[in-house]
């Protein structure tokens, strides 16, 4: 099964799939790739290492000595090219299967889950191991900006991965992260989200708890002890089991927590730690990458000396400028849970600031009903706020998209400035003459928001 020599990749060029097609072209394999658009960097990164790419799908984009083919997850039936896999009678796997094939078997494999903080929970355990010596591989979500890029799938006793409840691929419908093999595993927080394919709380519940099937009797698991429904999916838990968080009675115990404008200060295993990083959320974060450094004898001053220098994720309250003094953010965050947490820890970074909100709602639960009423408290907790269209909005019923014009009337009843405004440019001329200096201005999209955070600077 493991005498392939040529790899074919449908979907070649996500962030995933490319650093995995790029590592395994440096193990010695010949490999080829298509997609339905090449664009730098990722067309660049490839073609240095030369990877042979072709545009659009095609069947005969396959080469006929292809005896391994990789469909991305974003690939459905109908794809000229996953057509001709099946037809053809090839052997074809997912990303998640290749990964687990290639990568992970007999490694220390580190997974961090959960609903929220997956991104920077993998890149603050990625760091702390790399300061310590443990030159981990990685595969990480999103860019931490002291790793420079999310992958690095070198050789390594210790892989940390980040572990996403999404399926897996068109032909198989279960989570990716059951495919990691985890010795380690971390489940930050278990919340409703991807409604596109869950179709309720219970059915992630379900997920996560074959995930925590498959730590071995002999790994661990770190849990929210906070969270009523992390304690309620690892009842069962074969492997060792610790909780994390600000309950006295958690075993991993969080206390003496002290925010300040350029840090938050905390106290975990009887050690102080600082981090730049604000938010109880992002406290959390910290002390669970600190729990999974210490159970492979990490010590605790080179976990502490890690998370100060530690510098964020891009994307993850990256400041994208300051004009007149007014400071523009980006965020990832789409899950209401996320939008109330990054908003309250910029309270934290930015006191006695006016917090602006701005909001594109295009992640496939945000675009649906569900958080119709949840929304609007999480965005309440900014001073003013502007909502976009719904993204993709042909692509559902008016009774199953989101109401944003009935979202700001929630907000606005508050007494909080809430305004609807379909377009950047719309949204732009709203907001420049209500802003002055001093103001905080975050930007929440899971995507692009037509370039929203530039166009607003130099409007400014």
């Amino acid at each position: 099964m493991l005498n392939f020599r040529h790899l074919h990749f449908i979907g070649i060029c996500g962030t995933a799939m490319g650093s995995v097609a790029a590592a395994l072209k440096e193990r010695g394999f010949v490999v080829t790739g298509s997609d339905e658009k090449m664009y730098p960097p990722m067309s660049d990164f490839l073609a240095s290492r030369g990877v042979k790419l072709s545009e659009g799908y095609r069947p005969e984009n396959i080469p006929a000595d292809a005896d391994l083919i990789v469909v991305g997850n974003a690939i459905s039936r109908g794809n000229a090219e996953v057509e001709a896999v099946l037809n053809r009678k090839l052997t074809y796997l997912s990303l998640p299967e290749t990964l687990k094939l290639f990568f992970l078997r007999g490694r220390h494999n580190l997974v961090v889950s959960g609903t929220h903080g997956k991104t920077t929970t993998t890149a603050l355990l990625t760091w702390v191991l790399r300061e310590a010596g443990l030159d981990p591989a990685y595969l990480i979500g999103g860019i931490p900006k002291n790793l420079g890029q999310g992958c690095s799938l070198h050789d390594s006793k210790f892989t940390v991965i980040e572990g996403d409840e999404y399926d897996t691929a068109f032909f198989d419908k279960r989570s990716k992260f059951l495919h990691y093999l985890p010795e380690l595993l971390i489940v930050n927080n278990v919340e409703f989200d991807h409604a596109d394919i869950f179709e309720d709380l219970d059915a992630i519940k379900l997920s996560f708890r074959r995930l925590l099937n498959i730590v071995p009797s002999e790994g661990m698991v770190l849990i929210n002890g906070d969270d009523a429904n992390c304690i309620d999916v690892a009842r069962d838990c074969r492997a060792q089991l610790v909780e994390v968080g600000f309950s006295p009675n958690a075993a991993r115990h969080i206390r003496d927590v002290r925010y300040h404008a350029d840090g938050t200060e905390f106290t975990l295993l009887d050690h102080v730690f600082r981090t730049p990083l604000t938010g109880e959320y992002n406290v959390r974060n910290c002390a669970m990458a600190i729990s999974a450094a210490h159970f492979y004898g990490v010590s605790l001053d080179v976990i502490a000396k890690a998370m100060a220098s530690f510098e964020g994720v891009k994307r993850r309250q990256e400041i994208r400028g300051t004009v007149r003094g007014i400071t523009v953010i980006d965020d990832f965050g789409h899950h209401p849970t996320a939008i109330r947490e990054t908003l309250r820890g910029l309270r934290h970074q930015y006191p006695g600031k006016r917090l602006w909100a701005l909001f594109e709602p295009r992640s496939n639960t945000t675009r649906r009903a569900v958080f119709q009423h949840d929304l609007p408290r999480a965005l309440a907790e900014a001073d003013g706020v502007i909502l976009a269209q719904v993204a993709r909005m042909d692509q559902l019923t008016p009774d199953q998209r989101l109401d944003p014009e009935r979202v700001v009337t929630d907000i606005a009843a508050t007494g909080r400035p809430a305004f609807y405004e379909p377009g950047v440019d719309a949204i732009i001329a709203r907001l420049k003459p209500l802003v002055r200096e001093g103001d905080v201005i975050v930007i929440l999209s899971n995507g692009g928001f037509g370039g929203i955070h530039e166009r607003l600077l130099k409007e400014l």
